[in-house]
């Protein structure tokens, strides 16, 4: 079952050549990006 999110999300993603890296983000009313997940693994 899907839940409904009003959440406004930015993602990155950080393909190296020893690890990858993925970091996800709340973008706030007033701007400000609240890191709220990170992950790391070697390549």
């Amino acid at each position: 079952m899907a839940k409904k999110s009003d959440k406004k999300l930015v993602v990155g993603l950080d393909i190296g050549t020893s690890k990858v890296v993925a970091l996800v983000g709340e973008l706030h009313t007033d701007g400000a990006i609240e890191v709220i997940g990170i992950g790391s693994h070697p390549s």
